[in-house]
């Protein structure tokens, strides 16, 4: 849902930025290499010491490259399917190493089993949402759904949470506590997500099939996918 809205702003924000950047030679597949190296850095370094606050501090500061990079692309007139590929495609690493760097706290000196196992669901889960609307896309489907928590509220939710209760080691008391909250909150909202994208899908391809049946004049065999 936020995509819709914060993508666009943000957008028209950098675009001097992105600019900038293509006056002086940067190539967007360059920024988004090094967008994706500083989130991993700042997650799988600082999140498993328990550094929540100067984590986030890092990963929000590269985490805009994946608007710069696209805005400098279409600025330049240079969009293309491998830009395309190479965005998506390090986009699931950087989501990934956030919350690989909270299970890693919660295996190690945050000591909790349950959240270690919330988190990597939360991993697990951000993929697969993902997964199925490139899967649906890629069978012809439009999977015209705005899921409950897509991307930016995974990333918002989780990383507002984290920089707050980052402010427990400047003496903020009890504040840790909505860490373990934000990430309940994404495995939820992500597997209510899961399940509008899959129920989405079904529909769609239900309507696909018959309408191809009724142009064939022909009924539409049942299962007809591929297993994946």
């Amino acid at each position: 849902m936020l995509n819709k809205y914060a993508r666009a702003f943000f957008t028209r924000v950098l675009t001097p930025f992105a600019a900038l950047l293509l006056r002086l030679g940067v190539s967007p597949d360059a920024v988004t290499l090094v967008g994706t190296a500083g989130v991993m850095a700042g997650a799988l370094v600082f999140f498993p010491m328990g550094e929540f606050f100067w984590g986030t501090i890092v990963i929000t500061v590269f985490v805009f490259s994946d608007l710069v990079d696209g805005n400098m692309a279409r600025q330049a007139g240079i969009s293309s399917r491998w830009g395309a590929f190479l965005d998506s495609t390090l986009d699931r690493v950087a989501d990934g190493a956030i919350f690989a760097g909270f299970a890693l706290w919660y295996a190690g000196d945050g000591d909790d089993n349950v959240m270690c196992a919330v988190a990597i669901f939360c991993l697990a889960s951000g993929q697969v949402v993902s997964y199925t609307k490139a899967r649906g896309e890629s069978i012809g489907l439009p999977v015209a759904v705005n899921g409950l928590v897509e991307r930016a509220e995974r990333l918002v939710i989780s990383l507002v949470a984290a920089g707050l209760a980052g402010l427990h080691a400047f003496g903020v008391p009890g504040i840790q506590i909505l860490l373990p909250i934000a990430l309940w909150a994404v495995a939820v909202g992500s597997m209510v997500t899961l399940v509008q994208r899959v129920v989405t899908v079904r529909r769609e391809s239900a309507e696909a099939d018959a309408a191809a049946a009724a142009v064939q004049g022909g009924p539409a065999g049942p299962g007809s996918g591929t297993a994946q």
